[in-house]
Formats: structure tokens, C-alpha cells, sequence
């Protein structure tokens, strides 16, 4: 496997591959250390990289990717994905060393789609590593795992997300949602997600119209259906698709499309689909709530 190479101050920094499957758990708020601008160069400078990907989460932000050794990588406001650009450089690039990486397609992945991964050419040279077209960097105060000190720095620095969006806070009003997404996972393609990027699925013996579920004991340990906390709402798909049905345990559980929908006990990490299909009645879902094949 080749090696993941962060440029810091023109420095090229080497370093081996991570394990495969361990999502890292990490404490909350990120917290901040004054730290000199020569201490920032020597730390980063000594810093060995681990030319993986994976996902990490936080109360402060959820679900959010970083490179092997644990280390949190950022997109920046000031760029662009489409098509991908990056506007820092000089100074910014000390601060915000970007990621170097020749050959995306030769990293381990560990909950991201490999398919979101790319590069751009970078106009000091070299090629810097994108996700879902967005350019990638370290923050030269993250000096621990897991460390999240860039995060919302000056209103333009944000985590990834593991399908390339910007992590953001949580909130209160956001504490009171169901967050769903759309991404592009493997060959599946679009497909409906929970935020963390774990995939949905439906189950053909229930219907939905009306919604009815048949998924309940032994079946829902291994199918646990996404519930709807009281005065709780769906996020993040088109409002008209989304509702809930009343599973017979007097929980709500979440539908999209009609289809009441669930997780897979058997997936582990982010982007695993290793439900589709299964009994030939399991599939993960779209938008609209049709099966995806």
C-alpha cells in the first residue's frame, strides 16, 4: 500500500497503514491550547502519518472523518468542490497543512465511501487528497486523536462529515431531530442513511399503504427499526416522503416513503451494506423510499 504524505511547510511527512474497521470514540467539546507558532511547526513537523481513512465521533459533532493515526481532517469555506479548488496556500497551508496523497484508490478505507475520494493538483506541486471533491487538510494544533481544535476556526473550518459535508454543532433544536441523509455508498449509489452514514433498510413484508410493520422481537434485535423520539422530527429529506408508524410496542418508528425503516445489526461502520439483500427481503432504500437493488 502507498503512503499517505501530509505536506507541512514543505516538509513530506511518511508514515504506515491503520487497522481496518475501528471506529474511534472521542471525548466531546474540542478544547483549545495557546500553543506559539514555532511549537505549531516543530509538533506537526514531528507528527507521523497513517496512510488511512476512517471516522471518529464526538457529542460535539457526531460522526467525522480522519486520517489513520486518528488525526481530524477539514474542508475549507474559501474552496471549492465543483470543481475542486483550494485557496490555501503560504501562510494558511502552516496553519492548515494540507493532505497529500498520490494514489487515493491505493488507501484503506474505513467508513467512507472510497468513491467520494479524489485528488487536485496543488500550485506549490503535488496532488492533495478530496473528498467528495472537497480539498483535505490537518490543523497544525490537533496534536492528539481525536482532537477537534479547528472545528468552526474562523467561520470556515469544519470537520468532514463521512459523505463530504461539513460537521456542525449540535443543537438543541437539533437534539430534537432525526437526522437522515442522502449518499452515494459503493454500488449502490444514492441511498438514505442515517447520519452517521450507517444504511437503512426496508423490509418487503411490511407494506406502506398504509404503513405497518411485522419486524418486532427477535427480528428487531437484529433489524433495529430507527425510532422517533416523542416531539422529535425527520431531518434532512424532502418533508413529504418522511413519517412515522406506530410499531406495536407503542414506539414510533420512522418511515420514508411509507416503509417503515431500519438498521442492520451486522453492519459495523459507516458506508457497510452487508443487509442488502439478505433473505431476499432486505433492501436499503432511496429518497422516495423504493428499493434500491
Amino acid at each position: 500500500m502507498r503512503k499517505l504524505i501530509l505536506t507541512v511547510s514543505a516538509i513530506a511527512l511518511a508514515a504506515g497503514l491503520a487497522a481496518c474497521g475501528q471506529e474511534q470514540t472521542v471525548p466531546g467539546a474540542a478544547q483549545s491550547a495557546a500553543q506559539s507558532t514555532v511549537d505549531i511547526e516543530q509538533k506537526a513537523a514531528a507528527v507521523a502519518l497513517t496512510a488511512g481513512l476512517t471516522t471518529a465521533r464526538s457529542a460535539e459533532v457526531g460522526a467525522f472523518v480522519t486520517d489513520g493515526d486518528g488525526r481530524s481532517l477539514y474542508r475549507f469555506d474559501k474552496d471549492t468542490a465543483k470543481p475542486p479548488t483550494t485557496a490555501c496556500a503560504g501562510e494558511c497551508a502552516t496553519a492548515w497543512p494540507p493532505v497529500m496523497v498520490e494514489d487515493p484508490t491505493a488507501l484503506r478505507v474505513t467508513g467512507i465511501d472510497p468513491t467520494l475520494l479524489g485528488t487536485i493538483e496543488r500550485p506549490e506541486g503535488g496532488r492533495q487528497l478530496t473528498i467528495a471533491g472537497w480539498p483535505a487538510y490537518r490543523f497544525a494544533k490537533d496534536v492528539a486523536s481525536g482532537d477537534l481544535k479547528g472545528q468552526g476556526a474562523g467561520g470556515t473550518w469544519f470537520a468532514f462529515q463521512p459523505d463530504g459535508k461539513k460537521a456542525v454543532a449540535k443543537t438543541a433544536e437539533a437534539a430534537r431531530t432525526v437526522p437522515l441523509t442522502v449518499m452515494k455508498v459503493g454500488k449502490l449509489g444514492q441511498i438514505v442513511t442515517d447520519q452517521a452514514g450507517m444504511t437503512l433498510y426496508r423490509f418487503d413484508k411490511d407494506t406502506a399503504k398504509p404503513s405497518t410493520t411485522t419486524c418486532v422481537g427477535d427480528c428487531a434485535v437484529k433489524w433495529p427499526p430507527v425510532l422517533l423520539p416523542d416531539g422529535a422530527a425527520v431531518a434532512g429529506l424532502d418533508p413529504s416522503v418522511v413519517g412515522s408508524v406506530t410499531r406495536p410496542d407503542g414506539a414510533k418508528q420512522v418511515t420514508v416513503g411509507g416503509w417503515p425503516v431500519y438498521r442492520f445489526s451486522g453492519d459495523k461502520v459507516p458506508c457497510d451494506t452487508n443487509g442488502q439483500g439478505v433473505g431476499g427481503t432486505w433492501f436499503a432504500l432511496d429518497a422516495t423510499g423504493a428499493k434500491v437493488k
